[in-house]
């Protein structure tokens, strides 16, 4: 795997790392959860914005959006005792099975 993939999955990582910031920060009433929070979106974009130096624009983009979804829905699922039924389950797949999809199809190195 090159710098771009890993900076990729890194940014997708940080992705969810904000989204559950966001949660926890209560609407930004928080203001240590919202510093660690603001510090770890920007972090993400400049991750992303490293990998798209290399990838292509949609492939990235789609990556770094199915990591950050499927593995804060997973997360969700885990720790927050949210929803776990067989759909939502089969959904989270299909955009895992995206992700994959896109890295091995993928032209760009």
């Amino acid at each position: 795997m090159n710098t771009a993939w890993f900076y990729l999955i890194l940014a997708g990582l940080c992705e969810i790392g904000w989204a559950f910031g966001l949660k926890y920060s209560e609407g930004f009433s928080k203001p240590w959860v919202s510093l660690v929070t603001v510090i770890v979106m920007i972090l993400s974009f400049m991750l992303l914005s490293q990998a798209m130096k290399v990838l292509p624009l949609g492939t990235a983009y789609a990556i770094w959006t199915g990591i950050g979804a499927a593995g804060t829905a997973i997360l969700g699922i885990v720790f927050l005792n949210e929803p776990k039924d067989l759909m939502r389950i089969l959904c989270l797949l299909m955009i895992i099975a995206g992700v994959v999809g896109l890295k091995f199809f993928s032209e760009a190195n």
